[in-house]
């Protein structure tokens, strides 16, 4: 039983993906997360969004300080780390465009117009060149439907 148990975890462990940022380190009870949204929530455009974060602090792009880092605000994409540019973005940092939202100015929140329809979200800290840290710092993944 007990070289079962072994082998189970060993399998467990390899089937679990690999989900690591860049080098900067992060504390690893942070979290971010949405302050005014929730999953399944019906919302009217232009949507306000904003940012919460806790375990670390909010620092402008570019600013090298511990425990830090900016928002970003992934748009109807798919979560952190999957999809075609998943592993990308992970190491080498997050694009700029329309599903790709950057704060580096240090925002909290923002407003943003959605066309009628489901929309998701997802916050993304990114340290001071944009990567996820190395632990990344995400939200769970919501839905809005934009009436």
């Amino acid at each position: 039983m007990k070289s079962l148990l072994h082998v189970l975890a060993a399998t467990v462990v390899l089937a679990a993906p690999a989900f690591a940022g860049g080098e900067t380190p992060a504390n690893p009870d942070a979290e971010v997360y949405f302050i005014n949204l929730g999953d399944g929530q019906t919302v009217s455009s232009p949507v306000l969004v904003q940012f919460g974060l806790r375990g670390m602090g909010v620092a402008p792009a570019g600013t090298e300080k511990e425990m830090t880092g900016h928002h970003h605000l992934f748009i109807n994409r798919p979560p952190l780390g999957e999809g075609e540019d998943g592993a990308d973005e992970l190491a080498n940092g997050i694009p700029s465009d329309d599903n790709h939202k950057h704060f580096g100015g240090g925002q909290t929140e923002t407003v943003i117009e959605l066309p009628p329809g489901q929309h998701t979200l997802q916050l993304v800290l990114g340290d001071a060149g944009h990567v996820p840290h190395s632990t990344p710092i995400v939200s769970e993944v919501i839905t809005v439907t934009v009436e």
